[in-house]
């Protein structure tokens, strides 16, 4: 009996989990999302310093890139 349990214990680990599925609406929510949050920092830094303009340029320098990881993240098991 403790063997049947052991083997069925080991074959229940072993399965594979559901695949993730890739939502383009999601995506697209979570790239503007972390995007316009790096652009609002930067803006909030830019006029702490005098420059808002280019607070909200170098926000969206840096928040793109982050907006593009973020998703990267989030659906990197979608395509495998």
């Amino acid at each position: 009996m403790l063997q049947t349990q052991r083997s069925l214990l080991c074959w229940r680990r072993m399965e594979r989990g559901p695949r993730q599925t890739f939502e383009p609406a999601g995506a697209g929510g979570m790239l503007i999302g972390v995007t316009a949050a790096v652009i609002a920092v930067g803006a909030l830094i830019g006029w702490a310093a005098g420059s808002v303009g280019l607070g909200c340029l170098g926000g969206a320098v840096v928040g793109i890139p982050a907006g593009i990881f973020a998703v990267y993240r989030r659906y990197r098991g979608a395509f495998s």
